[in-house]
């Protein structure tokens, strides 16, 4: 029988090399080598260690000042090949580019957290106005296509979101704390069903932890019990700092 694959063949969204699959072998090989699984990261949310913070097993400012939320698993640096990808998703709506992410966190993280003992898996969500620019949540996109167990379920609009005025991705960090508050709220109808539960929240970028952290003392002030990030890209220390001073 004739392939359609061999009229319209495919493209690996990292290297773009035309193919039958939306991640190349060598790519996924790559990635698979350069995941943060490979190193040893802050429990707590997710970022590389130095020397000095490896026998605590968190780093220095979740020690000083824990977040709310209790663990993070992060697939990749910020600064890794997926963020081009990530970048096709959210601003050029390539919604196909979902399908190749969720295959990169498929192969190499979810047998990994099978072991996890989770209820409800949510997404960051977007406020109707964002929602309606951009026509997609990209964090649900992602979300809604990566393998869980049986025993979990997700939400896509238990969790809800107020419009900011002003784009999060364009201030500093400790301003970006300031204009969190208040800004998610958990849906009614899911209140009562999240109470004494273990919650992932999926999100696209961990930066500054502002928005997880405060989405955290969201879900837990509602009731629920443990909240774990699962984050596609998280941010090296060295763009954090430079945030800190925009």
């Amino acid at each position: 029988m004739f392939s359609l694959a061999k009229l319209l063949p495919s493209a690996c969204i990292i290297c773009e090399s035309f193919q039958d699959d939306l991640v190349c072998l060598a790519c996924l090989k790559k990635l698979s080598n350069e995941a943060l699984w490979n190193y040893e990261c802050c429990r707590q949310c997710g970022i590389c260690l130095t020397a000095d913070e490896l026998q605590a097993g968190r780093c220095d400012e979740c020690r000083a000042e824990p977040p709310y939320f209790d663990e993070s698993y992060c697939l990749a640096s910020y600064d890794s090949s997926l963020q081009k990808a990530l970048h096709d998703l959210k601003y050029t709506k390539r919604i196909s580019v979902a399908h190749g992410l969720a295959r990169v966190w498929n192969d190499i993280l979810s047998s990994r957290l099978n072991y996890l003992q989770i209820d409800f898996a949510l997404p960051v969500p977007l406020s109707q106005t964002k929602l309606c620019e951009r026509g997609f949540n990209q964090s649900w996109e992602i979300l809604r296509r990566i393998q869980i167990p049986s025993t979990m379920q997700k939400l896509a609009f238990a969790l809800q979101r107020h419009h900011a005025s002003q784009d999060l991705v364009r201030i500093g960090s400790s301003s970006r704390t300031q204009m969190i508050k208040g800004m998610f709220y958990v849906n009614p109808r899911y209140q009562r069903l999240i109470e004494g539960r273990n919650v992932v929240i999926f999100d696209d970028v961990m930066t500054s932890k502002a928005t997880l952290n405060e989405i955290a003392y969201v879900l837990k002030d509602n009731g629920a019990s443990r909240i774990t990030n699962w984050v596609l890209l998280r941010t090296p220390r060295y763009k954090i700092k430079r945030l800190q001073h925009v």
